[in-house]
């Protein structure tokens, strides 16, 4: 019997997310943030053709089982790196990115399991000419972006992934072997990013960070924040860690859409879920009594954008409602 799966990971700059003075390219229209990406992915290729992300991580994996013992096992798959595009007057001009080698280390294999693992990444060819904190104290190539993902698949056909690792920027989504979107990074950390990410702290140093991920959020709440940032520069705003964009009993009515970073739910005092990019919330006081029915603390750095009422109707908000009813199931 063969058991395969695949897992992939697809890296994109969502809105605003670019800070310093890098990001005036961004803010003059030189450069360009990405649009959200689909929620199924059909044909990663075809997504590079069409220079949807910056850099893609396919990992495939494949096992032979015979009576209950694993016989044999192999991986494919590849990194892809997307193109930077540069509108400079009336023309756009394409500067090609520059890959690293892929690392695949030999896999993890046990009497029940394989383990794969691959690391892909790369960086813009566009110049970022910056000081940093550490020798040489002065990098002019971009930092580095990248993801690590694992793919166990188990003698009974059971399969597990993640995201092993990851650079602080950009976002990471990751997709399952059926091509749906699965999890996401909650926090982007540009500066951080920008400051660290070469030489030695890069996989192909012999480092990884750590990357924490997160369910994504409904299809809706995705669609209503597209139309949110294509509208324009949305108002925004930031917290800190350990601020409340809103706090329960409030009376308030006004929507957001999450852009970036993880708020915990709280009701009554307790931590009833968390919600990150691409959520809408404050809905059910605009529906129900006008007071907020939980209090949103930030468990990380977050930013936030004010959404419209004109972007969500009565029926979009109910259906958005439904999926936030947290403390009536506790």
């Amino acid at each position: 019997m063969k058991y395969e799966s695949s897992v992939t990971a697809v890296s994109w700059i969502p809105f605003d997310a670019v800070k310093g003075f890098l990001a005036m390219p961004f803010d003059m229209g030189l450069a360009h943030y990405d649009e959200p990406l689909p929620s199924q992915l059909d044909d990663i290729d075809g997504w590079h053709r069409q220079d949807l992300f910056r850099e893609a991580n396919e990992l495939r994996g494949w096992i032979e089982v015979e009576d209950g013992r694993i016989t044999g096992y192999g991986q494919d798959g590849k990194g892809r790196i997307g193109a930077t595009r540069l509108k400079l007057g009336p023309k756009t001009v394409t500067v090609k990115a520059k890959p690293m080698p892929d690392i695949r280390p030999l896999p993890e294999v046990t009497d029940t399991y394989v383990r794969f693992t691959q690391t892909c990444g790369g960086r813009t060819g566009v110049p970022a000419p910056r000081p940093v904190a550490r020798k040489p104290f002065l990098q002019i190539d971009s930092a580095v972006a990248w993801t690590t993902l694992s793919l166990t698949i188990h003698s009974d056909g059971h399969v597990e992934h993640g995201l092993a690792g990851a650079s602080a920027f950009p976002r990471h989504w990751i997709y399952d072997h059926s091509g749906k979107l699965v999890e996401e990074t909650g926090l982007t950390d540009f500066a951080t990013w920008i400051n660290d990410a070469f030489g030695e702290r890069t996989p192909w140093g012999a480092y990884d960070s750590p990357a924490l991920t997160k369910q994504v959020e409904s299809e809706l709440e995705r669609e209503l924040g597209r139309m949110v940032i294509k509208s324009g520069k949305p108002k925004g705003r930031s917290l800190a860690i350990g601020k409340t964009l809103v706090e329960q009993g409030q009376a308030a009515d006004d929507l957001y859409l999450v852009l970036d970073g993880t708020f915990a739910v709280e009701v009554d005092g307790k931590q009833v879920a968390e919600v990150g990019p691409g959520a809408i919330v404050g809905e059910r006081a605009t529906l129900e009594t006008g007071l907020r029915t939980a209090t949103l603390r930030a468990l990380t750095p977050c930013r936030v954008a004010s959404v419209p009422r004109r972007y969500a109707d009565g029926k979009e908000l109910v259906e958005i409602a439904a999926g936030h009813r947290r403390e009536e199931t506790r």
